[in-house]
């Protein structure tokens, strides 16, 4: 596939008019004459972004990735990849270990199952819990809340057959720190669901936490004198947080406050998107808890926000409409996410050698014109 006449996310320049060659599903260097019957797509001077990343969302499209079924995770594919969504590394809930290993082996077989199915490519697992604070539980089942466990991480681990990219723990719980320094160079660790103080944080980060989990939410509030997991993420610049841009859970003014403090680099933008996603207003679950949804908010029965009900590529242009800049927003949920979980390699950006995902955006609204996928376009 040749793509002519786009406007190209790039990492270096931003946005550059050039034309982008995928070949055997797969980006390359050179642009050539097109070969006998190769598919050429001509953009029109519109953006080409490349397929987003999506390392932070529980489901869409009525089901989860919990359920821990081909089915699921088959549908949960197809419409993440129809969004533009094109590598997808979906979160567990707190839930009992023989359930959790249900859904790290269910996870394995989707990613042999769909090697050339037009579903979104399973980039990894992210563990959300069991090892989280009580107090900042959230939407997570108590019932399975416990503390940090090295060997539970392992059983999970081998049942994906290595699939769990990021994990997020509370790092003030005991054996956290251990849990920490024995697998920061196995697994991204991410702080969340805590109510860990500046001094703690900071202490995880220096043992290999890198990542935090929706930032702002469920973790103490920044204040002067207490700035706890926000002061130490950003005193520690390895480290990459987490935001919800779904207009419900993160106000326009601090969206922009973070982005400008933490730069264009760090920012990750997530979804955190649950099963009602792309569904109708109504009665779901989440981990195993009835959740209410109206419009895009998603909320427990007794008020707190359940996830959200908003996919990322829309979670991306809501950033943009608070004033982020588009490449800046573009990066945040596409490199810099694939980058946070160590998959930078292979997605994330049109480069020479990745795969050949993208999406072609209006230039003027924003709005999806196209899916490609391993250089074939997807149908929407």
């Amino acid at each position: 596939m040749i793509i002519k006449n786009a406007l190209v996310f790039t990492l270096d320049s931003g946005f550059i008019e050039k034309d982008v060659a995928i070949e055997n599903g797969i980006f390359t260097d050179a642009v050539s004459e097109p070969k006998d019957g190769e598919t050429i797509l001509d953009a029109g001077g519109n953006y080409l972004i490349p397929g987003l990343v999506d390392v932070h969302f529980h489901g869409c499209a009525g089901f989860d990735f919990s359920d821990g079924t081909q089915e699921a995770l088959f549908a949960i594919g197809d419409y993440e990849l129809k969004c533009g969504v094109t590598s997808m590394c979906p979160a567990s809930m707190t839930l009992a270990e023989d359930t959790l290993i249900q859904i790290c082996k269910n996870a394995s077989d989707y990613q042999k199952n769909s090697a050339d199915k037009p579903v979104a490519r399973l980039c990894g697992i992210h563990l959300e819990g069991p090892f989280i604070s009580m107090e900042k539980k959230g939407a997570q089942n108590p019932a399975y809340v416990q503390n940090p466990h090295v060997d539970l991480f392992h059983r999970l681990q081998e049942a994906s057959g290595g699939m769990i990219k990021l994990i997020t723990l509370a790092p003030e719980t005991e054996g956290a720190m251990d849990f920490i320094e024995a697998l920061a160079k196995e697994v991204h660790i991410s702080l969340g669901h805590t109510t860990s103080d500046y001094a703690t944080a900071c202490k995880a980060f220096s043992f290999g936490a890198d990542h935090v989990t929706h930032f702002f939410n469920a973790m103490p509030t920044f204040t002067h004198r207490e700035p706890g997991v926000f002061g130490a993420a950003f005193d520690n610049k390895h480290v990459m947080p987490e935001l919800i841009c779904d207009g419900i859970h993160i106000d326009p003014s601090a969206v922009r406050v973070v982005f400008s403090l933490f730069g264009k680099e760090r920012m990750i933008l997530i979804s955190d998107s649950m099963m009602a996603t792309g569904m109708e207003d109504g009665d779901y679950s989440l981990g195993g808890l009835p959740v209410r949804v109206k419009g895009n908010r998603a909320t427990l029965m007794n008020g707190t926000i359940a996830g959200s009900a908003t996919n990322l590529m829309d979670c991306m242009r809501i950033a943009v409409s608070m004033g982020i800049p588009l490449e800046t927003a573009v990066r945040s949920a596409s490199y810099n996410a694939a980058r946070s979980i160590g998959v930078e390699d292979v997605c994330g950006s049109i480069e020479a050698g990745k795969y050949g995902d993208c999406v072609l955006l209006s230039k003027d609204d924003l709005s999806t014109m196209q899916v490609i996928f391993r250089g074939e376009v997807v149908e929407r």
